[in-house]
């Protein structure tokens, strides 16, 4: 098994504005590679890609570091300015610091929902297909048309959606999100991670129940041969352990073959992130 989708931080050595206000305190603590490590070994996860948390070059740096220190870790999604002219050096120069496997700007919080169009941007993530490189969409359900006309005008480009675009399911909304997934799904350049879900439900009071529906659509739009597992830890601990959380994808994909399943929680992750 292999997680694609985990993070490290520690609070005491840099900021976190996503972590503001008490209801991340659970999870405001370092979370460090002797942790994953524990994780991963009880759950069965024999490797994992780590990404970034902050828009940060210096912390892509540190974890491509730990990445070569720890063979669990085998590739790691790190942060670049994309706007920056020089793009293709800053990819270069990573890339030999460790095994860089794909580019995050944390989209979701920017206000502008067209924020994937600006033409800097675009030149960016033009660039990020270029090194060979996979880029990971994190993005609210208002910036889904944005990133679905990004995806279209790259199309030799490897796109990635982060946590199904963060479905409304603690309110139990369906539209506008399962038609702009459906829409997205529809270019076949795209995977989508089967992640974070338990952290859009209620945190107190979810049931895998309350998952499904979200999860038997991105089945059915992205098909098991382009979804791809993660585990969204430590954040999943707001709601979820990290063993539920691995149990509860085990559970959402009851439907699928051996293979299939095979393919959504190790293959897919191997080919998109080019993982050895």
């Amino acid at each position: 098994m292999i997680d694609a989708h985990h993070h490290l931080w520690d609070p005491a050595r840099r900021d976190y504005p996503w972590m503001a206000g008490p209801a991340l305190d659970p999870v405001r603590r370092p979370y460090t590679v002797d942790d994953l490590r524990a994780v991963t070994g009880a759950a069965g996860v024999h490797a994992t890609v780590l990404v970034q948390t902050v828009s940060a070059v210096e912390e892509t740096a540190e974890f491509l570091a730990a990445a070569k220190a720890e063979p669990v870790i085998a590739g790691v999604v790190g942060w670049i300015d994309l706007t920056a002219p020089d793009v293709a050096d800053t990819l270069a120069e990573l890339a030999e610091k460790g095994p860089l496997v794909g580019i995050r700007h944390q989209v979701e919080n920017e206000d502008d929902a067209d924020w994937l169009l600006r033409p800097d941007v675009r030149r960016g993530l033009a660039a990020v297909g270029a090194a060979g490189l996979a880029y990971d969409l994190l993005v609210t359900v208002a910036q889904l048309p944005a990133a679905r006309r990004a995806v279209e005008a790259l199309p030799d480009q490897r796109f990635v959606l982060d946590h199904a675009a963060k479905p409304p399911i603690a309110a139990g909304g369906w539209q506008p999100w399962a038609a702009e997934v459906a829409a997205l799904a529809a270019r076949e350049n795209v995977c989508c991670k089967l992640s974070g879900l338990v952290t859009e439900a209620d945190w107190a009071a979810w049931r895998v129940g309350h998952l499904s529906r979200y999860a038997e659509h991105v089945l059915e739009t992205f098909g098991p041969a382009r979804l791809v597992f993660g585990s969204d830890w430590p954040v999943c601990e707001l709601a979820a352990s990290y063993e539920v959380v691995v149990d509860t994808a085990v559970a959402l994909t009851g439907s699928l073959s051996d293979s299939e399943r095979l393919a959504v929680f190790e293959h897919n992750a191997r080919t998109l992130y080019g993982l050895t």
